[in-house]
C-alpha cells in the first residue's frame, strides 16, 4: 500500500503497550505514530497527530476510556477508535459503543483478528469481536423488552380504561403516537389485547389496577 495506516496506541501498562507496538510493527501497512499512557495523553496526542486509528484500553488514569472516546470524537473527528481491553462486561461494551468506538476487541484475540480490525476501522467500518457482538446483542434485546417510563404512563391510563385518543390528550402527544406506545406495550408483554396487557402488567407489578 502507498499509504500506511497511522496508529496511536494507548494503554497504561508499558509492557502491554510495547508489545502492541512491536506486534503492529510486523505489518507493512501499519505505522505506529505515538503512544499514550493516560486518557488525557491520548486525547492530546490525537488532537496533534490526527491518527487514523487509536487502539485504546478502557482502564486509563486521568480519564477513563469512555470519556476519552467522547473527547477523541471532538478533538479529532477523522480518528476512529478501536477498544482493545480485558473488560468484557455488557456495561463496558455498551458504554464504549455508545460513546463512538468503531471496534471492540478483547486482549488475547488472535493477531490476525486484531490486524483485520485495524484495517476495517481505518476505512470507517465497524468491527466487533464475535463474543463482544453477542454480548451487545443480548443486552440490546433485553433493553428492547423493558417497559420505558413513557410506556408506564400509557399503561397507567390503559389500566383506567382510557382510549388512545384520551391517552394522547392526557400526555400531550398525538393519537398516532399513543397507538404506537400501546402496540409496543402489547408486543413487549406478549399480550393479544389491551385488557390482557394490563392484566400481565399488573401481575408483574408494572401497574396497579384500581
Amino acid at each position: 500500500m502507498s499509504e500506511r495506516i497511522r496508529i496511536l496506541v494507548a494503554d497504561d501498562h508499558p509492557v502491554v503497550r510495547e508489545g502492541l507496538v512491536a506486534m503492529l510493527g510486523t505489518q507493512k501497512d501499519f505505522s505506529v505514530i505515538g503512544q499514550a499512557s493516560t486518557g488525557k495523553q491520548v486525547v492530546d496526542q490525537a488532537k496533534r497527530l490526527k491518527p487514523d486509528v487509536v487502539m485504546l484500553d478502557l482502564e486509563m488514569p486521568e480519564m477513563d476510556g469512555v470519556q476519552a472516546i467522547q473527547e477523541l470524537r471532538r478533538a479529532s473527528p477523522v480518528t476512529h477508535v478501536l477498544v482493545f481491553t480485558a473488560f468484557d462486561t455488557d456495561e463496558r461494551i455498551l458504554g464504549a459503543v455508545q460513546a463512538g468506538a468503531r471496534g471492540y476487541m478483547l486482549k488475547g484475540a488472535p493477531r490476525a483478528e486484531v490486524f483485520n480490525a485495524v484495517r476495517v476501522i481505518s476505512q470507517g467500518g465497524s468491527l466487533l469481536q464475535p463474543i463482544v457482538a453477542s454480548k451487545l446483542m443480548q443486552h440490546v434485546n433485553a433493553e428492547d423488552s423493558t417497559i420505558t417510563n413513557r410506556e408506564r404512563e400509557v399503561l397507567e391510563l390503559m389500566a383506567r380504561g382510557k382510549s388512545n385518543k384520551e391517552i394522547a390528550s392526557a400526555l400531550s402527544i398525538t393519537e398516532r403516537t399513543a397507538k404506537f406506545h400501546v402496540s409496543s406495550i402489547m408486543s413487549k408483554l406478549d399480550a393479544h389485547n389491551r385488557t390482557q396487557a394490563v392484566s400481565i402488567a399488573a401481575q408483574r407489578g408494572l401497574v396497579k389496577i384500581k
